[in-house]
């Protein structure tokens, strides 16, 4: 049976239920209260078995009737209480046909269903906002990972046409290719693990992290004429300690390769709030647009301005740091500053039971 005949049947039955109530008590109140022998009414003397004759057969016909009303009016009711949820089956059909464009957008007072009209919308405009951006990935992806193979054939055509050995530049050259392609490979690879969270969590402190990976890009940051600087108190969360690494590398790279060179400057900071645990990297560098740091987090997103000619990367450094962080229950936040250079803050989630302790500093 559908749920409207199934509310119909509900309907009647407790409405015959009350009627066949309401039919008992009236009964029960006449027999107590009205005896054998009545004064006279209008000429009539009734008594008890008068009354049997008389109310069962007004008793049946009400019964009968409510039970019309009840089929009928269950049915009407219950067609209308159950409206909302056949638009929400609809979309719910054209979503599965692949149609994320569709909304319910159902009106009406703050109920059940329009709360769950409500969940429905705001999870098919993620998805279609998932899946769009999906879309843009693969095509800058297979742009992406075409760009070096073609590079690649090209010289290597170039390489068997000549009578000559090839020379070093033309080795170079392909090692060079070669090599971005296989960091592009692997910034997928980090993408594609941290998207599916198939990790293990373990107690992590994001201090520490920020110091091995400023201890590790202290080279980079001395070759480009960067000051580094490392701050913070124990910032306990929790995660994978190999891909929270991989996060605070990516972003101190970031800062360290889009800036000022010889004169620029990067700040990293952690700190504990009452919610959890924050990570900042603050850099110098050239102003950017605010709709522009919007899109940096986006797979192959570059601002033409800040890209070295030594240091393009692979476009995935944000990408990468805004898949784990969402991995990990956090938010990731660029905040552009009006002279120049940009702050991103990571949050995370506050693990209060990791007993984490920084050891004191010796005297």
């Amino acid at each position: 049976m559908s749920v409207r005949l199934k509310l119909t049947l509900s309907y009647a039955g407790f409405l015959m239920l009350a009627g066949f109530l309401l039919l008992a008590a009236v009964w029960v109140f006449l027999l107590r209260y009205v005896p054998d022998e009545w004064p006279a009414l209008l000429g009539i003397a009734p008594n008890r078995q008068l009354l049997v004759h008389a109310f069962t057969p007004a008793a049946a016909i009400v019964l009968l009737v409510l039970l019309v009303l009840g089929l009928l009016g269950g049915w009407v009711l219950a067609g209308r209480m159950l409206a909302p949820l056949a638009r929400i089956t609809d979309a719910t059909r054209l979503a599965a046909n692949g149609s994320l464009a569709h909304r319910i957008r159902l009106g009406g007072p703050p109920d059940e269903f329009r709360e769950l009209a409500d969940a429905f919308d705001t999870m098919l405009s993620r998805l279609d906002a998932h899946v769009a951006e999906q879309q843009r990935f693969a095509a800058n992806a297979s742009h992406e990972l075409r760009t070096p193979l073609a590079i690649t054939k090209t010289l290597l055509d170039v390489a068997r046409s000549s009578p000559s050995p090839p020379d070093r530049e033309l080795l170079d050259r392909l090692h060079a290719v070669n090599v971005r392609a296989i960091d592009l490979t692997e910034a997928l690879l980090v993408m594609s693990r941290a998207g599916r969270r198939t990790f293990e969590r373990e107690p992590v402190d994001l201090s520490l992290l920020a110091e091995e990976a400023t201890e590790t890009l202290l080279p980079l940051a001395e070759k480009h004429g960067v000051t580094v600087e490392t701050r913070g108190d124990v910032a306990a969360t929790s995660g994978s300690p190999a891909l929270l690494l991989q996060l605070t590398t990516n972003l101190v790279h970031n800062a360290i390769v889009h800036n000022l060179p010889g004169r620029g400057g990067v700040w990293v900071a952690t700190r504990t709030r009452p919610d959890g645990v924050v990570l900042e990297v603050e850099n110098t560098g050239e102003r950017l647009a605010p709709e522009l740091a919007a899109r940096l987090t986006e797979p192959f997103a570059r601002g033409t301005s800040r890209i070295s000619a030594d240091h393009a990367g692979v476009g995935l450094g944000l990408a990468i740091a805004r898949t784990i962080t969402e991995a990990h229950d956090g938010t990731l936040t660029l905040t552009p500053y009006p002279a120049g250079g940009i702050r991103v803050t990571v949050e995370l989630p506050l693990d209060r039971s990791s007993g984490i302790r920084r050891a004191a500093a010796p005297a």
